[in-house]
């Protein structure tokens, strides 16, 4: 890291993202923004008109926003933030080489601020980052730590009239909670003060790579917070230097749940948690349904616990967090009684999860998906197929669209087609249409009273609006 400017150096210097609109990017040009370094931004999604919402509130906030022409790159001072994955064909990019500009990974500068913070906490795992992340900043926000907050998805509970995108919290000399991503292996940017580990599967990397990554992850971490149902990830015990454990299952996990204790719901679920270092029990009472985040909720209590927050006062809090954007988000019912729920599942696990825990309720499950790029279907294609087949019954239906694609240079010989073949095979039913719009009109057509209509997929913003949609035309 010896190669870039120190944290005071950085606040001093003009940023401009690439691609400002990204989840991954907004939250942490809007902490830098609130740091009170000058933000500008460009964004492909902005140029082709898509989510003008969005814009349009970072344009009230403050940011200057420029078409991805190049235009944005004046000064040699300049940093120019862009993921790892924009070529070099971007004007941005070309224009900073030619300026000879600073270039940073978002995940470069944000280890930077994350390590500089003193008090990091970093959410790591395949699944239910953002959600434990929501869930351990608004405790941390209802204790009055004073925390900052660098989430990939809107967290409900800090979403204002002129902050409408909120994935980020500005603090102050609190502690700092992020995501930590191990898909392109910026995992290993990171010192933590507390590691929270949540599960280890399959997903961008092969087993093997994610044992090294997290299990590092573990070692650099001052505290690690494991989960003890997740046998991938208890595995990785003895790579801490200390740790707390937490898990549904395993009696001798240190945050836990009193056996029987469970009560769950279509939206919502109660349990008893148990602190194993005192035996003290506490209520819980949450506003999402769904054993997976029941789970989420013990990783972030274990979280605070770490961080030095009483268990009492984070089950307490949790009672209060309002959940996340697209993550098993009820958009609404229809007259006739059927649900439409918008949820970020892209990966089997993800998926699988949301597919559990709407059959625990009775009724027919209509499951679209957009897969989020060319490459995840190559990589995982026979995980997701397998899911969608074994977690849904004989009367409910998998739809798929063809996956996103904005442009660039990638290889587009398996699509959604091949994905459907897989479903149909395992003894699934499934139906691939190419256009989402149709697909739409498909659902619309044979949604009836009692359905539960999930839209599931990643990396783009547009399917909160095509959910939306989708109950008007019901």
């Amino acid at each position: 890291m010896s190669e870039f400017p120190t944290y005071e150096e950085l606040l001093s210097r003009p940023f401009f993202f690439c691609g400002i609109g990204g989840s991954g990017m907004l939250p942490l040009a809007q902490i830098l923004k609130g740091r009170g370094a000058s933000v500008a931004g460009s964004d492909r999604s902005r140029d082709q008109g898509r989510t003008p919402e969005k814009f349009a509130a970072l344009e009230t906030q403050g940011f200057a926003l420029f078409p991805q022409d190049g235009s944005g790159m004046t000064s040699a001072d300049q940093i120019l933030v862009a993921s790892a994955a924009v070529e070099d064909t971007v004007p941005e990019v070309i224009r900073a080489n030619e300026l000879g500009c600073l270039r940073m990974t978002r995940a470069e500068l944000l280890s930077i601020l994350f390590n500089t913070s003193g008090a990091g906490i970093g959410i790591a795992g395949t699944s239910g980052k953002s959600t434990v992340t929501g869930m351990l900043g608004w405790i941390l926000f209802a204790a009055k730590n004073d925390p900052t907050v660098m989430n990939g998805a809107v967290m409900k509970n800090f979403v204002s009239k002129e902050r409408p995108f909120a994935s980020a919290i500005v603090g102050g000399a609190g502690p700092f909670v992020s995501e930590v991503d191990e898909s392109d292996g910026s995992i290993a940017l990171y010192r933590p003060s507390v590691g929270v580990l949540l599960n280890v599967s399959l997903d961008h990397k092969s087993m093997e790579e994610l044992r090294v990554l997290f299990g590092d992850f573990l070692e650099r971490s001052g505290v690690a917070v494991i989960n003890a149902d997740d046998t991938e990830a208890l595995a990785l015990l003895p790579r801490a230097q200390k740790a707390i454990t937490f898990g549904i299952d395993q009696d001798k996990a240190q945050i836990g749940v009193v056996a029987g204790s469970i009560a769950d719901g279509p939206v919502r679920q109660a349990a008893t948690i148990i602190d194993r270092h005192d035996g003290s029990e506490h209520p819980l009472i949450l506003n999402m349904p769904g054993r997976h985040n029941l789970s989420n909720a013990l990783a972030a209590i274990a979280g605070a616990v770490a961080a030095g927050v009483p268990t009492a006062a984070a089950v307490a809090a949790l009672a209060g967090f309002e959940g996340l954007s697209r993550r098993f988000n009820i958009i609404g019912t229809s007259d006739s009684g059927i649900t439409v729920i918008d949820d970020f599942g892209h990966n089997p696990e993800k998926c699988g999860a949301t597919l559990r825990t709407l059959k625990s309720h009775p009724g027919r499950v209509i499951a679209f998906f957009q897969p989020h790029g060319y490459g995840p279907l190559r990589q995982m294609g026979h995980e997701l197929a397998e899911t969608f087949a074994h977690e849904l019954g004989p009367d409910d239906i998998t739809i798929l669209c063809d996956p996103v694609y904005f442009g660039g240079t990638v290889d587009r010989s398996i699509g959604s087609e091949r994905i459907i073949e897989l479903i149909e095979e395992a003894g699934g039913l499934a139906d691939h249409v190419a256009a989402r719009d149709d697909c739409g009109k498909l659902i619309a057509s044979m949604a009836k009273s009692g359905d539960r209509i999930v839209v599931m997929g990643a990396r783009d913003d547009t399917l909160t609006e095509f959910a939306k949609q989708l109950l008007a035309k019901l």
